[in-house]
């Protein structure tokens, strides 16, 4: 991490991300979810067929369950998938509600803190990286897009969704999981990395997941924080509507 070779990549992404969010934020988003499904499909297989044949001699022709499409990032192909097939826009303001913050801050997480593969696996380098500057690039025209107004409600939607997906994700965990490999999909089992300050489990997994969660609704929470702001004053207004009524009542 932060290697030389990592630092120059960085520089790429830091190029690549402002002039992919400058096109694409010109395009509609029904165009642009087709086009971050292409380039979800596509990184999946470069993805899956470049670990299947690295572990071929100890897995034979089976995928390492700890690069199952279960971490944050790449659950986003699954919802993107989603968002194309149906018709339901509830259904889709809802996911968008979700991966506009999921995807830029798990994006930019997983460009600063890379997987050892990504550094030295070229076609998981390629793959890796260009895969997150997609979804960041995506979340960006999300967090600008007129079509995309974001309101009190889609942060509710977002916080629920989160919640199930947390619930999903220990259960994928427990159920993965062997004596011998431990996976950690969306970090719930335990921190990214060792000797982190705030993300430690070193006083028990209750206080990590307790700090881990309040990280994660504060992010989001920032990201809402104008509609949460306007439904807050909407509340207020509508509770002074009756007092200001009755007063001109008295008069």
């Amino acid at each position: 991490m932060f290697s030389l070779k990592h630092i120059i990549i960085l520089v790429i992404c830091a190029i690549i991300i402002p002039l992919g969010y400058y096109f694409a934020r010109r395009v509609s988003l029904k165009r642009l979810s087709s086009a971050l499904l292409c380039v979800g499909l596509v990184s999946e297989t470069v993805k899956v067929f470049s670990y299947i044949i690295a572990n071929e001699e100890r897995l034979g022709g089976l995928l390492p369950k700890t690069d199952l499409p279960f971490h944050l990032c790449s659950i986003q192909i699954i919802f993107i998938l989603i968002v194309n097939l149906t018709k339901s826009e509830k259904i889709k303001r809802m996911l968008f509600s979700f991966m506009m913050p999921s995807c830029l801050i798990g994006g930019l997480a997983a460009l600063l803190i890379p997987t050892s593969s990504s550094l030295t696996m070229p076609a998981i380098t390629v793959q890796y990286f260009l895969y997150h500057c997609a979804i960041m690039i995506f979340a960006l025209c999300l967090l600008t897009s007129k079509e995309f107004k974001r309101t009190f409600k889609d942060y509710t939607a977002c916080l629920k969704l989160l919640v199930g997906i947390a619930f999903f994700a220990i259960y994928i965990n427990s159920i993965v999981s062997t004596e011998t490999v431990k996976t950690n999909f969306m970090y719930v089992v335990g921190p990214p990395q060792s000797g982190l300050p705030y993300l430690t489990d070193k006083y028990g997994w209750l206080v990590y997941i307790v700090h881990y969660a309040f990280l994660v609704v504060t992010v989001i929470t920032l990201f809402y924080l104008k509609p949460i702001i306007n439904e807050i004053k909407a509340r207020k207004a509508k509770k002074g509507v009756p007092c200001v009524e009755k007063e001109t009542e008295n008069v």
